[in-house]
């Protein structure tokens, strides 16, 4: 950690030094500029951000090139007197040669005018769904939702932005999942986070929706990519500056659920350039409340009924604070370097917390109690990467560097009431510190084959070396203001130290046959060695394996922009600490669950097939997948001596899960959009067991929607609405309820763009609403009701200051990608039950 910090200072130092270098003042000159605009023509409206290539006239050298902004005007420097030729390209339509363009000075700049770009009619590499302002994107492996253009998330978080993306569904607890499976991969701007390994959920939390830019869903990643997430990939690309200058954007939002403040400056100067920036956001006026009905059948054939009811509430401060720095070394090589920090404090409590003991009807027992949950933690991420490229085109080498650290406090306290319901009895505290390291090390080689390039050949290698810890202590205390006393039992008081290193390395190649067929195949393999241990206990044994891990995707382009593709891959799911931390989990007392810490790995065989057709302004997409999973970790709940529910994990799981998703984006005019989607798969599971006791299958239909609409007003007035609805989910032991949530936004822009201000309203028809959820086995029948109460009304404000210009040298930044940890909600002990609590 220390010599990364000290890299890190020596790049910034050589940098500054080189920037100062660089003002030492001269005689100032403006560069000879080549200026134009791109149009459509038939609408003779701008193409926004065009790519304009100037080559050497009748070569294909190329010299210079640029982007144009979203008026479609752009402008490049950088070259010498001579005779050039440019090429105007965009998505969807054919590309423009303009040529034998003369520059004859250095310092002269040559308008060469309206440049006028004809529709194609078919689709090249990607297709793109065209609309006032594009929302979804269709490449060959994956799907990407562009979260900048929608407004109905302003104010919220990446929670917020992931509900409306195809093939995702996020409950209310902010947990993920795709297609139906919670086996996934977070990345953040193409790398892993310290926070988003431990927990999913905290991770959305911390990213304000205004800085996300896309959510890519890779349905199908490549070899390149770690071989974890059984379902697929998620990366959320936040937003950057590759233009010159400097800027800065403030934003602000207040509401009855929460407020936030962010402030991100920016600035590049040459070949230098840093951001910086931070968010703030505070969670508040969260009531809800539960009900719960647990009857359990006991071996001597009586009949044991629970009731549990309680008031909940919640608070949560979330921040996130970064820094980033770039340095162009020359022409061929870059570096970049970056520092990440997240706090996450939330607090929970459960007041009026009653519980009823029956036997065979009769009551034998009532108990008030008040429970205070505290889940806070900090994290760091620092990277550091260097990248050369070559004068072949598509060639580059990368080294890639990162360290992550998460620690986390779990901690809760139960207050126990006597038999008069106002005097305390008795007090349990728990106390769970946490931590998770990761340091990483990945080279990557790309290769272009054959006389175009249009073949690529990439390989690499990867090491990945991770620590996890968990220290647990169990205390009580008598009365009001007795003492707490440490409980010294191995099971309620221990340390755990677990130890994972992985290795890897693959090949991937990509070659297009016969002009509109591609087919890129894959393979990669992964060592891994673990060592786990408990300090008040014997060493964990756990076997070392590796893992070969193929993947095949392919495609065909079609006529009018449609496209059509197959894909196969097979994927592996490592437990995180959620799953494996041994800390016991008993703030509800009759429900306790505790982590495995010999828990396997699982593996899952994914087969797709998709078609994407573009008519009349519409484009629709379908897809279909099969999923296999072997050596599921699952959820096993045994019934104690006392009573008490017992839940810990397991790899006795199998599931199968066929399903569809079916996408379609409407543009009725210039004005106005519609998108919608719709996911339905049938899940089948099975935990194998033989003992009727313990045996468990269930199955049954899940199905999802959203829909999405955009209308623009006059004078810079933006309305926009959003509903999504999930359906029951089927679980092993039972199913959880569905629930559905909607938003509205209004948003006015100002001051040539610079600002704007907008008012949001969420979940506004109704106060509360409930989910049910039940879990069914042959000794344990549950039925549990959560109300939530989610109306909200927020306003939200923003403001960019500063001056940009276009920068003609724009690289793709590349970071570590480990996405190989089954995540989690929380990291407390297998925390399945925490609506019962």
């Amino acid at each position: 950690m220390k010599k990364l910090f000290n890299i890190i200072a020596v790049i910034l130092l050589v940098s500054t030094t080189s920037l100062i270098a660089q003002q030492t003042p001269e005689k100032v000159t403006t560069p000879s500029k080549i200026i134009g605009i791109a149009k459509d023509v038939k609408t003779g409206e701008p193409v926004a951000y065009a790519t304009a290539a100037l080559y050497v006239a009748g070569s294909d050298t190329n010299v210079a090139g640029g982007v144009a902004d979203g008026d479609g005007k752009f402008f490049i420097t950088g070259m010498d007197p001579g005779s050039y030729d440019l090429k105007i390209s965009f998505l969807g339509f054919e590309t423009k040669t303009v040529k034998n363009i003369q520059v004859v000075s250095k310092t002269g700049d040559v308008n060469i005018g309206e440049i006028e770009l004809t529709d194609e009619g078919l689709a090249l590499e990607e297709v793109t769904v065209q609309g006032q302002r594009d929302l979804i994107e269709e490449r060959v492996d994956r799907t990407i939702y562009k979260a900048e253009n929608d407004k109905t998330t302003a104010g919220g978080d990446g929670t917020d932005v992931l509900r409306r993306v195809p093939m995702l569904s996020v409950d209310l607890d902010g947990n993920v999942s795709m297609r139906g499976s919670s086996n996934i991969t977070v990345l953040i701007d193409g790398r892993p986070s310290a926070i988003a390994a431990s927990s999913i959920t905290d991770a959305l939390k911390q990213i304000p929706a205004d800085e996300i830019k896309e959510v890519e869903v890779i349905t199908s990643p490549s070899a390149k990519y770690d071989a974890e997430g059984t379902s697929g990939v998620i990366n959320i690309i936040t937003k950057k500056n590759n233009l010159q200058g400097m800027s800065a954007n403030i934003r602000t939002g207040f509401g009855l659920r929460g407020s936030d403040l962010g402030l991100n400056a920016s600035a590049r100067k040459g070949k230098f350039g840093f951001s910086l920036g931070g968010h703030g956001r505070a969670g508040y006026n969260t009531f809800g409340s539960f009900d719960n009905q647990q009857v359990l059948t006991n071996p001597n054939g009586t009949s044991s009924t629970v009731l549990q009811s309680a008031d909940t509430k919640s608070n949560q401060l979330f921040g996130r604070y970064n820094f980033g720095v770039d340095y162009e070394i020359d022409k061929y090589n870059f570096l970049t370097a970056a520092v990440n920090f997240g706090i996450r404090n939330r607090s929970s409590n459960q007041e009026n917390f009653l519980t009823q003991n029956f036997v065979d009807g009769a009551l034998v027992r009532n108990s008030l109690r008040e429970t205070d949950t505290k889940d806070n933690s900090n994290s760091v991420d620092v990277s550091l990467n260097y990248t050369k490229t070559f004068e072949e085109k598509g060639k580059d080498i990368s080294l890639l560097t990162l360290y992550s650290r998460n620690n986390g406090e779990n901690s809760f306290v139960n207050t126990l009431f006597s038999e008069d319901m106002s005097t305390i009895d008795s007090r349990l505290k728990n106390d769970n510190p946490s931590k998770n390291e990761e340091f990483t090390v990945q080279l990557d080689f790309v290769e272009p084959l054959g006389k175009d390039g249009k073949s690529i050949l990439e390989y690499g290698a990867k090491n990945i070396l991770r620590k996890a810890y968990s220290d647990f202590a169990y205390f009580q205390a008598e009365g009001a203001d007795g003492e707490y006393v440490e409980n010294l039992s191995p099971s309620f008081n221990n340390e755990f130290s677990y130890d994972q290193n992985v290795t890897a390395g693959y090949v991937s190649y990509t070659a297009t046959l016969f002009k509109n067929y591609t087919i890129k195949p894959g393979i990669r393999y992964e060592y891994t060695t673990i060592n786990a241990d408990f300090k008040n206990e014997t060493t964990v044994e756990i076997p070392s394996y590796g893992t070969f891990v193929p993947s095949l995707n392919l495609s065909r382009k079609l006529a009018n922009g449609n496209l059509i593709k197959a894909a196969y891959n097979r994927r592996i799911s490592r437990p995180s600490l959620r799953y494996l931390n041994p800390n016991i989990d008993s703030s509800n007392p009759l429900q306790v669950s505790q982590g495995n810490p010999e828990l396997s790995p699982e593996f899952t065989d994914n087969y797709e097939l998709g078609y994407s057709t573009f008519f009349k302004g519409t484009m629709v997409s379908f897809s279909g997948f099969f999923r296999n999973t072997t050596g599921s970790i699952q959820s096993v709940r045994t019934i104690q001596e006392d009573g008490v529910i017992y839940t810990s994990f397991d790899n006795i799981g199998h599931e199968n899960a066929i399903g569809t998703n079916i996408f379609t984006n409407i543009s009725i005019s210039n004005k106005f959009s519609l998108n919608g989607s719709v996911d339905a798969y049938y899940s089948m599971l099975d935990n194998g067991l033989t003992d009727p006791l313990y045996a468990a299958s269930n199955e049954g239909f899940v199905i999802s929607g959203r829909m999405f609409g955009n209308y623009t007003l006059p004078k810079d007035w933006q309305v926009q609405l959003f509903t999504f609805a999930r359906g029951r989910s089927v679980q092993l032991q039972g199913s959880s309820g569905g629930f559905a949530a909607y938003g509205m936004g209004i948003n006015k822009q100002f001051d040539e763009k610079r600002g704007s201000i907008g008012f949001g309203a969420d979940n506004f028809l109704s106060k509360e609403f409930k989910i049910k959820n039940e879990i069914i086995t042959p000794t344990i029948v549950q039925n549990s009701t959560n109300i939530m109460r989610n109306m909200n009304f927020k306003v939200n404000f923003s403001y960019r200051i500063g001056k940009l210009s276009i920068d003609q040298k724009v690289r793709k930044k590349k970071s570590v990608s480990n996405d190989d940890l089954k995540g989690g909600g929380t990291e407390g002990g297998g925390a399945e039950m925490t609506q019962n609590k």
